[in-house]
């Protein structure tokens, strides 16, 4: 008999942000671009009780919940408590699948022979908890539809498993909504149909959703059924990181987006080495006012060097800027990515691998703009912290070595 678990961070960056900042604990908070054209990446219970979603514009966001503290977040550390996640589960569970940086799934297979697989699923998720101060929610079945959908009734900090035989009951009574890839435009559909509810599917001849929605029909019926033979795909390393930046306001002011620039290559080429990564591929994304969008690359040695990318960054911003015109979003992209620490060039400064990994630790425990060039000071929100405030950042008291 198949045990697939699935696991969800609970409202994992707001989680994230609360760890670090104790005061926002208990208030309504949002997680996104802090201008009228940005959108909600993530927001508290509290701000959900508003009507506050994810995708949500953020200017809708804030007339609904007007005492939320905005925050515009910060990818590298949420990218680092998701690291303790998986190096926990990476530990433990022989086959797990990562969909995102939140979210994963277990093949327990077995596990009842010897030693219970709600038993390890449990103590698992504890141990989780305890260890990164995390909350997590975890669904338990035998596919991976109903462990997901069980996940979504544990929430918030919970556990639920559905037993053999027990799947269609568990799901019945839910809203079709809740079915994975039954988005806005479905459910719609559905609910036009007199469908709300899953039962109603379960009740329905596999002909007649076919015929209303195609192949997407039947994958639904069977999700609604408890249906899912999909496998858990063993989990892979990402092979690129970026970072974009839109403007609230279109820009044409060079300096400004050299700088920002400057900021993002020095942060992304900061976490490389944090995450002991190499790159051979550079990308520089430019997107105008007219919503073209350019890109050029360039292919260089295995680096996670700043005095080797960052400068070739620049060159390639410089080749593509080429319209004059006023330019709405930049970003960097780093490919081709290996495991692999920093090697020093022959020829370099034999002191430059020793100023990095003091720049490295400095940031660590200070954030990720704690230290950094004089020339990318500008870009306010590649990260939050400001190491001039008086209130650094708390170390990870629970950080596993």
């Amino acid at each position: 008999m198949r045990a697939v678990m699935h696991m969800d961070l609970d409202t994992f960056f707001v989680s994230c942000e609360r760890l670090m900042d104790r005061r926002l604990i208990g208030k309504p908070v949002m997680i996104g671009g802090t201008s009228d054209r940005g959108v909600v990446a993530a927001c508290s219970y509290e701000a959900r009780k508003y009507g506050v979603h994810s995708a949500m514009p953020m200017r809708m966001a804030k007339q609904l919940c007007p005492d939320a503290i905005i925050l515009r977040g910060n990818s590298g550390v949420y990218s680092k408590f998701s690291n303790m996640v998986t190096d926990i589960i990476k530990e433990e569970v022989p086959l797990y699948e990562k969909t995102s940086v939140d979210e994963f799934y277990a093949d327990l297979t077995g596990m009842d022979r010897f030693y219970g697989c709600h038993k390890f699923a449990s103590e698992l998720r504890q141990r989780i908890i305890k260890e990164t101060m995390l909350p997590i929610s975890f669904g338990l079945s035998q596919n991976k539809t109903v462990s997901k959908i069980a996940t979504g009734e544990a929430k918030p900090n919970n556990e639920i498993e559905v037993s053999k035989g027990t799947e269609k009951t568990f799901l019945a009574p839910l809203s079709v909504k809740k079915i994975p890839m039954v988005g806005d435009k479905t459910y719609r559909t559905l609910c036009d149909l007199g469908v709300k509810r899953i039962k109603t599917i379960q009740e329905m001849p596999i002909e007649v959703m076919e015929k209303v929605f195609g192949k997407n029909g039947i994958m639904i019926w069977k999700k609604a059924n408890g249906i899912d033979n999909s496998p858990v795909i063993p989990y892979q390393e990402r092979k690129s990181i970026s970072t974009e930046r839109t403007f609230d306001k279109d820009t044409i002011d060079t300096v400004k987006l050299e700088g920002i620039l400057t900021a993002i290559a020095e942060n992304l080429v900061y976490q490389l080495r944090r995450g002991n990564k190499l790159t051979a591929c550079i990308t520089v994304k430019i997107r105008y006012s007219d919503f073209q969008t350019y890109t050029l690359q360039k292919r260089i040695p295995y680096s996670a060097s700043d005095n080797t990318i960052i400068p070739l960054v620049m060159e390639l911003y410089r080749k593509l800027y080429q319209r004059r015109m006023l330019v709405r979003l930049i970003g960097v992209r780093f490919s081709h990515l290996v495991e692999g620490g920093h090697q020093i060039n022959l020829f370099d400064d034999s002191n430059t691998i020793k100023l990095y990994q003091a720049m490295d630790h400095i940031r660590e425990r200070y954030g990720d703009r704690s230290i950094m060039r004089a020339s990318g000071m500008g870009a306010k929100s590649i990260s939050r912290w400001n190491p001039f405030n008086g209130e650094p950042p708390p170390l990870l008291a629970n950080r596993r070595r």
